[in-house]
């Protein structure tokens, strides 16, 4: 059924367009409704959907859009159908509880955004992907020129994001290996084919209105059959007409990265041995710089000193339970436990699929290039973008009770070495040995939120019906 509704379906939730290696992301704000309603219904024509093209046939330019609660009040969306989805979204991610949920605190609240809270609101993200950075100029000069017409207004323009040359992130460690996948879609055998692994979830998990591993519907957007004369969305339980069948949650987060002072700890705690501080990063992390697990490869990075990327994801922590290689408190064990948090592997492999996210992140700013040890005052980072059909059972679940846990797997006061809210440099990390374990200490702030949102992604049939309101 899910392969019949490709042509509703933003493409973004089947593909991360790898092809297209220039990225950028407008944040609006609707100053004219009706105009704006009129803007969504030509984007609704344009937006790349998830029908697969020919290869060879392939846009040089891919366009999606998503909508803020705020962004469809503004867009005169009725007050009771936005009341209809679900709390997270509607409050949105700047608010005070979700900040406590989040760890967003300090340098990391919300009032310290430079976008996303109550002082640089966004209403739409128009998430614009080109071939290159020549096609990019050109079709985000065309969109913005037509945006004053149309009831829009930049609130702002996050920095472009430029594909790598390979999938590393900034930090230098391989990015991107354990996605899941949507069964019974092309993208199992893909995830199949490059990491020798895939973990096929139900399209509930990330889409609405679909099955999910509970094996019930995820909820989706009921609306009342009068808000629909012309039949434009699918009919849902209830006699009413379903506005979120097809859409997705979308989860933005600006996430600068502080390169040098990552590795300059390191070094400070490997006593200026480049081998060790590799070693240190790499158990912070839950990976070696070329990808490799540490579960498997616990002494030394197979692909040290070349350039090739380890993507082999077909491993569990059943061999390392005591973190020996891959430490508890690691970033990629804490994102993703696998076996390693119930009573038999089978039901904690299980459980850890209930809190699964589809990512669609990219880089942006220019690799610090050289010393990685000296800081040249450029800022680069992640915007990290995921899907998933239920954000506090997904996302924020994974935030709170995994990240920024301090007593995740028994651990006590710690919290994720990369994501956690390390307050005060005082932060601490357990590397497990044997016989003695060594404990981090003074752990600092190595990635800082610049901003953030909760985003509704609409089928192409909801995006139409948003115009012909």
């Amino acid at each position: 059924m899910l392969e019949k509704n490709r042509d509703d379906i933003q493409g973004m939730i089947f593909s991360a367009y790898v092809h297209l290696e220039c990225a950028a992301y407008l944040l609006l704000r609707v100053t004219d409704a009706a105009l704006a309603r009129k803007w969504v219904g030509q984007i609704a024509n344009e937006v790349t959907n998830a029908v697969k093209p020919p290869k060879d046939h392939r846009p040089p330019v891919n366009i999606n859009i998503a909508f803020t609660a705020t962004g469809l009040t503004n867009l005169g969306v009725p007050e009771a159908v936005v009341d209809t989805f679900s709390y997270p979204f509607r409050s949105g991610m700047a608010t005070e509880r979700r900040a406590n949920i989040l760890g967003d605190s300090d340098a990391n609240h919300p009032k310290n955004w430079e976008w996303g809270n109550d002082q640089k609101p966004v209403d739409v993200v128009l998430m614009v992907f080109a071939q290159d950075e020549f096609v990019l100029k050109d079709e985000l000069e065309r969109r913005k020129s037509q945006l004053a017409a149309n009831g829009l207004a930049i609130a702002a323009e996050i920095p472009i994001a430029g594909r790598q040359p390979d999938s590393r992130e900034h930090f230098g460690f391989n990015d991107g290996i354990g996605q899941p996948t949507i069964a019974e879609t092309d993208q199992v055998q893909r995830q199949q084919e490059r990491t020798h692994h895939a973990t096929p979830l139900p399209p509930g998990e990330v889409l609405l209105g679909h099955e999910n591993v509970y094996g019930t519907m995820t909820p989706s957007v009921g609306i009342d059959p009068s808000l629909d004369p012309k039949n434009v969305l699918p009919p849902c339980s209830g006699g009413k007409r379903d506005l979120g069948f097809n859409g997705s949650y979308l989860v933005f987060r600006q996430m600068e990265q502080d390169v040098a002072t990552f590795w300059n700890f390191a070094n400070q705690i490997a006593g200026g041995d480049e081998d060790v501080a590799k070693l240190i990063g790499a158990k912070m992390v839950g990976r070696w710089e070329s990808g490799a697990s540490l579960a498997l490869h616990p002494h030394k990075d197979p692909n040290a000193g070349t350039d090739t990327l380890d993507r082999f994801n077909d491993f569990n922590y059943e061999k390392d339970p005591e973190g020996y290689g891959c430490p508890v408190g690691s970033h990629v064990r804490r994102a993703n436990p696998r076996d390693t948090l119930g009573p038999t592997p089978d039901i904690a492999t299980n459980s850890a699929n209930r809190h699964r996210i589809m990512r669609r992140g990219r880089s942006y700013g220019h690799r610090l290039e050289g010393d990685r040890l000296k800081d040249d005052g450029q800022k680069r980072g992640l915007h990290f973008i995921c899907f998933n059909g239920d954000i506090e059972r997904q996302f924020e679940f994974v935030q709170q009770t995994w990240i920024n846990n301090s007593n995740f797997a028994g651990l006590g006061d710690e919290v994720d070495p990369l994501l956690g809210d390390q307050l005060s440099c005082s932060g601490i990390m357990t590397i497990p040995s044997d016989p003695l374990r060594f404990r981090v200490h003074n752990l600092c702030r190595f990635v800082t939120i610049r901003g953030g949102a909760y985003f509704f992604l609409p089928g192409i049939r909801a995006l139409r019906w948003i115009a012909a309101m």
